[in-house]
């Protein structure tokens, strides 16, 4: 079982994950939320690709919507019923990807 982060886990979360971010995390409808711009398609689906992967291997997995060069990816913890470390932990993840 997962727990649900209160809304001060919540906060304190996204500050440190945000500190090490070019372009920040929000929260958005009960959820944790980044959008991502490339430079074309193929950039934006191989960073999905990679991202796919980190997910999988997690048993984590995004909800996300991608367009050309963007993608939009919002990540909540359905059996926790809200935001719970496994979010934070997997955009770490992501956001490294970056680097």
């Amino acid at each position: 079982m997962v727990d649900k982060y209160s809304e001060n886990q919540i906060q304190e979360a996204l500050q440190e994950l945000n500190a090490a971010c070019e372009s920040p995390w929000q929260i958005r409808d009960a959820k944790l939320c980044k959008q991502f711009k490339f430079a074309n398609f193929s950039r934006a689906f191989g960073f999905m690709s990679s991202v796919a992967l980190l997910a999988e291997r997690a048993d984590h997995h995004p909800e996300w919507f991608n367009v050309y060069n963007r993608v939009e990816i919002e990540l909540t913890t359905h059996e926790a019923d809200g935001i719970s470390h496994r979010d934070f932990d997997l955009a770490t993840k992501i956001e490294a990807l970056l680097s």
